[in-house]
C-alpha cells in the first residue's frame, strides 16, 4: 500500500448531506452495505456509530479550531466527521482498501465546505512517518484493539509536534496505558507511554455505541506531552531496553530481571546501586526517571 495521501474519486453511497453531517446507525449500515464491508476482527474493526459519542471524544480531546489532527484508522468516518467540525485540519491514516478508498467520498457528500481540510493517507499507520499539510498537533483515534500500544508509541516517537493526543482502546489497556508504579497492571506500556507524555484515564465508553458491538468495554486515555523530555544522559533506545528486560520477567528482583540485560546479575546490580535503586525492587515499582537512570549505568552496550 502506498503512504501517500489520496482523494480518489470513489462513488459516495450517501446521496445527499444529512441535516446533521454526521453519521448514525442507520448511514453507517447503508455505508457498509453499498461498500460491502463486514467489519474483522482481524483488524479489531468496531464502528462507532452515535453522535454524541464522537461530540464528546472531541470535547474531551480538547480539539481546536487552529489544530491539525491525525486520525488512525477512520474506518467508515463516524470520528472523522466529528473532528471536521471542530480542528482546522483532519489527516486520517486508514489501511483497509475500500474504507480508504470511500471515506473522501463521504466526507465530500457530508461536509462539502470542509472537503479541502480533509486528507487520507492510505498506509498502515505502523508505516507512516510523514503526513501531508502542517505537522499534526493531535492524535485523537478509536484505535484497533489488538495494535493500539504499538500504533500509539510509533505516532507519538513519529511526529514530535503532537502536543495532545485522545485515544479510545480496549479498557484493559486503557487501565495499563494510565497506571502509575505499583499498580498491578503497570508495565511496558505504562512507562513507554509516560516517556513521552503525562497520562491519564480520560473516561469510559459503552459497548452499545459500535457496530458491531464489542465483547469488551472501551476507555478514554489522555497523553499531554512532556513540554520537557525526561531528563537523561541515557538514549530513548536504551531506556526502552531496560523496561523491556524489567518487564520480561517481572516476578523477579531487578537484580535478576536484569542479568542479561547487563551481562550477569552482578552487573545489574552495580547498575542499580549506582542508580540508587534496590537490586530487590521489581520493575513494577519503578519511575520512568528511575529506569533512565538505571540505563544510564549500564556496564555494557545493552
Amino acid at each position: 500500500m502506498s503512504g501517500a495521501p489520496t482523494g480518489a474519486p470513489y462513488p459516495c453511497p450517501v446521496s445527499s448531506p444529512a441535516p446533521d453531517a454526521l453519521l448514525g446507525p442507520a448511514d453507517i449500515r447503508e455505508l457498509a452495505s453499498t461498500l460491502g464491508v463486514r467489519p474483522t476482527k482481524q483488524r479489531g474493526q468496531n464502528f462507532v456509530i452515535d453522535a454524541n459519542t464522537v461530540r464528546r471524544i472531541v470535547r474531551t480531546a480538547e480539539v481546536r479550531p487552529d489544530d491539525t489532527v491525525v486520525e488512525v484508522g477512520p474506518g467508515l468516518g463516524s470520528l472523522t466527521l466529528a473532528l471536521l467540525e471542530v480542528a482546522d485540519r483532519v489527516t486520517a491514516v486508514e489501511i483497509d482498501d475500500v474504507l480508504a478508498a470511500a471515506l473522501p467520498a463521504t466526507v465530500a457528500a457530508r461536509m462539502p465546505a470542509r472537503a479541502d481540510r480533509f486528507a487520507l493517507v492510505h498506509s498502515d499507520a505502523m508505516d507512516v512517518t510523514e503526513l501531508p499539510g502542517p505537522a499534526p498537533t493531535a492524535l485523537v483515534a478509536n484505535l484497533p484493539y489488538n495494535v493500539a500500544v504499538p500504533v500509539l508509541l510509533h505516532m507519538l516517537a513519529t511526529f514530535p509536534s503532537i502536543e495532545r493526543t485522545l485515544v479510545m482502546v480496549q479498557a484493559e489497556v486503557a487501565d495499563r496505558l494510565a497506571a502509575a508504579p505499583g499498580s498491578k497492571v503497570y508495565g511496558v506500556p505504562s512507562v513507554k507511554a509516560n516517556w513521552y507524555a503525562e497520562v491519564k484515564r480520560a473516561g469510559a465508553i459503552g459497548r452499545n455505541v459500535f457496530w458491531p458491538a464489542p465483547n469488551v468495554d472501551s476507555g478514554l486515555v489522555s497523553l499531554v506531552r512532556r513540554t520537557e523530555p525526561i531528563a537523561t544522559t541515557a538514549t530513548k533506545r536504551q531506556v526502552f531496553a531496560v523496561v523491556d528486560a524489567a518487564f520480561a520477567q517481572r516476578r523477579k528482583t531487578l537484580r535478576a530481571a536484569l542479568a542479561g540485560w547487563a551481562g550477569s546479575a552482578a552487573a545489574a546490580e552495580a547498575a542499580l546501586v549506582a542508580a540508587g535503586i534496590s537490586p530487590q525492587a521489581r520493575g513494577e515499582s519503578l519511575t520512568v526517571e528511575e529506569f533512565a537512570r538505571i540505563a544510564e549505568h549500564a556496564q555494557t552496550g545493552a
